[in-house]
């Protein structure tokens, strides 16, 4: 878990469009990172 003023490490993620997308790419710029737990699960 990450502290509050910690930078987030680099990481990547698969974009609507299938290509992957990285942190380190979007240095700079406003970023929001959106979860959703249950996402494709039963539940």
């Amino acid at each position: 878990m990450l502290e509050v003023g910690t930078q987030a490490p680099d990481f990547s993620v698969a974009a609507h469009d299938g290509s992957t997308v990285t942190l380190a790419e979007l240095r700079g710029k406003k970023v929001v990172l959106w979860f959703y737990p249950k996402a494709n699960t039963g539940g």
